[in-house]
């Protein structure tokens, strides 16, 4: 995970960068964007721009945006109005963090914005017979395709055959093809020249350069459109790219892992996937089980997860109850591991006494699919200010993984405020999210 903090190095800053390097993160500096800009563009990437509240956040998003330059923006400021931080969220920043900084909350901003690097936890026959075919193919160069369930850990295992090769000393680069638009990706994966498009001021390397001596993760390669699939192909053929604009291709040293949650071989006879690049990823084949598939992994994990969620949020660790763990084995997890790990983080925030009991595990009804995205305050017209409200502190607070204080300075109300809001809102029997990344106090609803 790899942090770029862009503003003048404050104690405030200094302190919130030893904070995400604690957690793990790789963290640069620069006191201009200009510079942080020219990092950007010569291959030295990031997974999240930290930037200063006193800088002109918008522009560097539309900076960003105009290079086509796939990375979000967190804002930061030191002692910053509320009113401040809203501004830098409609600027186009994914967060605002507070200065002096709070451990957990710059935890829970790395983790839900950058992607948290998860250790690959099994016990299960089922997934062992799995791992141990991940270590064969591990030290081959060939191209490695991962299918399986969302949630069933495929960017965990890619993490792992990385490490497990023999190009483990160079850089893991991650590409999230379903999440980056067709323009934006093409720039983001193959880079461009300048000049080659309203915007290109100065040459940028993508993400194939990047990885170079390493390893490259295109996840939910289905997603990508096939005008795309095609120079892909070429790249993975030829091992070498043509930049966006550039007069002469470019050799690239990459191992390709791909990861698909569809069934790929259904897509191909759709006309929506190659068939010729379907069967150049599909050298080395491995496909993850849906955690319903693999029991003893459920209870493994879930004691990896109470333990992991205890230490972040500064309480006791306690043990899995037997009748907690029953109802975990009777649950189909149809989300797999996303849906139990967010299962115990609160199930670790909700146990009361020596043990995690059953009455700690919430659990989606039998059944229930996870819900689909949709805005903040959809459906407007016709419905009273005070449902507004509500929707709008509720579904901050969701985005905010229940962290009250994040979920404050976002809305641009004291915390104090929040609190009363949400106590209202349980008496009135609307659901609302757990405190999440912050420590509880008695006055926590």
């Amino acid at each position: 995970m790899r942090v770029l903090v862009v503003g003048e190095r404050g104690r405030e800053v200094v302190e919130a960068c030893a904070i995400a390097a604690g957690r793990g993160a790789e963290v640069r500096h620069r006191a201009r964007f200009a510079d942080a800009l020219a990092d950007l563009r010569s291959g030295r990437g990031a997974d999240l721009l930290l930037v200063d509240l006193e800088l002109d956040v918008g522009a560097i998003v539309r900076a960003l945006a105009q290079e086509r330059i796939w990375l979000p923006v967190v804002a930061y400021g030191i002692g910053a109005e509320p009113r401040a931080a809203v501004a830098a969220i409609r600027a186009g920043a994914k967060e605002f963090v507070p200065l002096p900084p709070d451990p957990e909350l710059i935890a829970a901003v790395i983790a839900s914005l950058a992607g948290e690097e998860r250790e690959l936890v099994s016990e299960d026959p089922a997934m062992l017979a799995v791992v141990d075919l991940a270590r064969q193919y591990a030290p081959a160069e060939a191209s490695v395709l991962i299918t399986g369930e969302s949630g069933t850990g495929k960017e965990v295992m890619a993490r792992f055959i990385h490490r497990h090769s023999r190009r483990a000393h160079g850089p893991f680069v991650s590409v999230n093809c379903a999440a980056i638009p067709e323009q934006l990706l093409e720039s983001e994966l193959f880079g461009h020249e300048r000049g080659a498009f309203t915007g290109a001021i100065a040459r940028r390397i993508g993400k194939f350069e990047e990885a170079g001596g390493g390893t490259l993760l295109l996840d939910e390669i289905s997603e990508m459109e096939p005008r795309l699939q095609a120079k892909l192909l070429r790249a993975i053929q030829e091992r070498e790219i043509d930049r966006i604009g550039g007069s002469r291709p470019v050799k690239v040293d990459i191992r390709l892992i791909a990861t698909s949650n569809r069934d790929l071989e259904r897509a191909v006879a759709e006309g929506s996937f190659r068939e010729d690049l379907y069967f150049r990823l599909n050298v080395l084949a491995i496909h993850l089980p849906p955690l319903r598939e693999r029991p003893r992994d459920i209870v493994a994990l879930a004691k990896h997860f109470a333990a992991r969620f205890a230490r972040l949020n500064g309480l006791p660790e306690r043990p899995l109850d037997e009748a907690a763990i029953a109802r975990l084995l009777a649950h189909p997890w149809r989300g797999n591991i996303r849906e139990l790990e967010n299962c115990i983080h609160r199930a670790v925030l909700l146990a009361r006494g020596p043990a995690i009991g059953p009455e700690a595990i919430v659990l989606a009804p039998p059944g229930a699919r996870p819900p689909a995205a949709r805005s903040a305050t959809p459906g407007l017209v016709g419905r009273t200010l005070a449902e507004v409200e509500r929707d709008l502190i509720v579904d901050t607070l969701r985005h905010t993984g229940g962290n009250r204080t994040h979920a404050a300075t976002i809305l641009g109300i004291s915390i104090r405020t929040l609190r009363n809001k949400l106590k209202q809102y349980q008496e009135e029997g609307v659901p609302v999210p757990p405190p999440g990344t912050e420590a509880r106090t008695p006055e926590d609803p």
